[in-house]
Order: structure tokens, then C-alpha cells, then sequence
């Protein structure tokens, strides 16, 4: 039986894990996934936020989505987490590795002091990569390997065009401020992002033989109404001239989530407007 290219984009009933579901991305690779047709169950450790990402794709969307409060940085936890989803939905289809910490650059008290590389505290440095690293971890292996051991499934770890590019400090330099107190894109952003695409290398060949395909995505930045200056600055690194609007990322998600990327795997997916080719 033939199938259609169209239909090859449909994710139909399937059971979709979206972990930092509560987040801004997260919400939109939700709508992503309801979109598609799937199931999104949306794992949070922030309860709050979480409950409003499901209202919102509730009364989005004719979808079956879930909300589950999930602390991915315990084994335990994810574990016992696998057990609630397969006890409602009886099978899980894909993984997205979203959650990570991400705070606006220059936010709280003196974060611009705290987050520069000289003086990031081991407790900093650990905790980022708690969540971001070692919660994809957790959820690959768990998720993953139930995946692997019934039938196989995708993984779409969330990177960023900083895992292939240095971040550029200068888009961040505010005026009379001394250079040792200047805003800076944290290390551990860089580092995250970057062990994620090994990850998913690591992954996409050590369970290709179980139809586990595992690929990743680096956007670029998303305009979320950030001050006018920056925009104009990133946007004149960019080769199309602009940040990338909230809902552009949603198609490489459901390509790669997926039966038209049936042949990819191992595979990082840069949606940067050409940024990183500059």
C-alpha cells in the first residue's frame, strides 16, 4: 500500500513525551505534536506552569495531552513516570528532550557577576547540567529503552545553534557597565547543547538495530518581544535578517518526530535562518 508524503507527516495516536512541557518551547512543540494528531504528555517539575500548558492545548486542540509533575534529574522519578503513561496510554512513541535551565541573560541579582565563566560556582555549573545533560540521559535510557524493547520509537533532543557556534557576548554588553560585570550567556548553555548532539550521535547508532531513530534540532532564537536592540543586532548576524517566529520550528519537529524522516537518523537539524553558516 502506497502511503502519501502528507501522510507520512501524521503522528495519529501517537504518545509523544515532551519533558520541560511547561516551558515556552515546550508548549510549542506540544502544539506541534496536537497539531499532527499526536498525543502530547507533557512532564514538568514546575506544577503551575504545567497545568496552563495543558489547559492552553486542551482548549487548543481535540487532544488527549497530559500534564505530569516529573523531577527528570531522579532515575527514580522518570521511572516512576514511565509506569503512569504506559499504565493510560499502554505504549510511548517518541521522546523529546526539551527541559534544560535557561535564564534570561542578566536576569535576577547579580547574576551578570555570577554567571561569568570565572566566577560560576561548581553548584551552578552541576545544576544546569542536572537538567539538562543528565535529565536526557535518564529520560533517553527509560524512555528510550522501553522504546527499544517494543517495536522502536524517535528521540528529537532539543539543542541549539549554540552547540555548533560560540556564543556572541557582544550581543549581550550593556553601556557603562565594567567588563567584569557584563551579561553573559552562561558555559553550561554551551556545554548542554553540545552534549546533546553527541548524545543523540551516541543514541542513533546504539539503537539503530531496535528502530530507534534519534536525531536533534538547534534553533536559533525565537522572538519573544526582546528589547529592539538586540533584535537588530542578532538579526544583522542572521543571513535572512530576522529571529525566527515562535511557531517556526514546529515542521522540523513533526519531520523529524515523524514517518517522513524514516531515514534519518543521527542527524542535527539547524533552523537558524543561516546564522551559524555566517
Amino acid at each position: 500500500m502506497n502511503i502519501s508524503v502528507m501522510q507520512k507527516f501524521s503522528l495519529i495516536d501517537k504518545v509523544i513525551v515532551i519533558t520541560g512541557g511547561g516551558g515556552f518551547l515546550g508548549v510549542k512543540h506540544a502544539q506541534a505534536v496536537a497539531e499532527a494528531g499526536g498525543i502530547p504528555v507533557l512532564l514538568d517539575i514546575n506544577k503551575c506552569a504545567l497545568d496552563e500548558a495543558v489547559n492552553k492545548i486542551k482548549s487548543e486542540y481535540k487532544s488527549k495531552v497530559i500534564g505530569l509533575e516529573c523531577d527528570i534529574t531522579s532515575k527514580d522519578i522518570v521511572n516512576d513516570t514511565l509506569d503512569i503513561i504506559l499504565e493510560k496510554f499502554s505504549r510511548i512513541d517518541g521522546l523529546v528532550n526539551n527541559a534544560a535551565n535557561d535564564p534570561k541573560v542578566g536576569s535576577g541579582t547579580n547574576s551578570n557577576v555570577l554567571t561569568r565563566f570565572e566566577n560560576m560556582s561548581v553548584d551552578y555549573w552541576n545544576a544546569d547540567i542536572a537538567v539538562g545533560l543528565t535529565g536526557a540521559f535518564h529520560c533517553s535510557q527509560i524512555f528510550g529503552h522501553y522504546m527499544a524493547t517494543h517495536g522502536g520509537g524517535v528521540i528529537v533532543n532539543i539543542a541549539s545553534d549554540l552547540a555548533i557556534i560560540a556564543p556572541d557576548q557582544r550581543l549581550y554588553q550593556l553601556p557603562d557597565v565594567p567588563a567584569d560585570n557584563q551579561p553573559v550567556k552562561p558555559v553550561t548553555y554551551s556545554v548542554v547543547k553540545s552534549g546533546l548532539v553527541g548524545l543523540t550521535r551516541y543514541l542513533s547508532t546504539y539503537w539503530a538495530d531496535a528502530n530507534v531513530r534519534v536525531n536533534a534540532i538547534s534553533p536559533g532564537g525565537v522572538f519573544i518581544n526582546q528589547n529592539d536592540d538586540f533584535v537588530k543586532q542578532i538579526s544583522s548576524r542572521i543571513p535572512m535578517g530576522r529571529m525566527a517566529n515562535q511557531d517556526e520550528n514546529k515542521g522540523a519537529l513533526v519531520f523529524l518526530l515523524s514517518d517522513a524522516s524514516s531515514y534519518v537518523t543521527g542527524f542535527n537539524l539547524v533552523v537558524d535562518g543561516g546564522r551559524s553558516v555566517w
